[in-house]
């Protein structure tokens, strides 16, 4: 399963549609927040398989806000990071990935693109298309999961 990865589009779609048309092989989009119309824009104008997780800008402080995604890998972690303070750093967002038995977490909210191992579990955040913070250039990330149960991932800066 091969997925385009992408968070905080904030009402810009075009960058992550161009993207998408561009990567080969695609199995599905996963947009990590801020804002969830732009989720579903983007389905309508790609028709690709998209999941979702809605941010702060959605006005989202529940609970519930947000998706556990069964792969080959194992169990991933999708959330916008606004619950669980990622501006403040991550051990929040680790205590909750491991409390929901996930071997990856996913997730937006600091307009700044990450890939770490920590431990056992790998942490992506994807970055913004649209509006990057501090000096980092545009970005999204591809993740690539093998039927053997491997996950790659990979930053792209544009």
């Amino acid at each position: 399963m091969k997925f385009l990865v992408i968070s905080d589009t904030h009402g810009n779609v075009d960058k992550a549609v161009e993207v998408y048309d561009r990567i080969a092989d695609l199995d599905g989009i996963i947009h990590l927040g801020d804002l969830a119309e732009d989720a579903e824009r983007i389905k309508r104008m790609t028709g690709a398989w998209v999941i979702s997780v809605k941010g702060n800008m959605d006005g989202d402080y529940s609970d519930r806000n947000y998706k556990v995604l069964k792969t080959d890998y194992g169990r991933i972690l999708l959330v916008h990071g606004h619950k669980e303070r990622v501006k403040n750093g991550l051990t929040a967002l680790l205590y909750r990935a491991e409390e929901l038995e996930c071997n990856a977490v996913f997730f937006g909210h600091t307009h700044q693109a990450l890939y770490i191992e920590e431990g056992n579990m790998i942490l992506l955040n994807p970055g913004s298309l649209t509006i990057p913070y501090g000096m980092e250039p545009p970005s999204y990330a591809v993740v690539d999961i093998t039927e053997d149960g491997e996950l790659n991932a990979g930053i792209v800066y544009v």
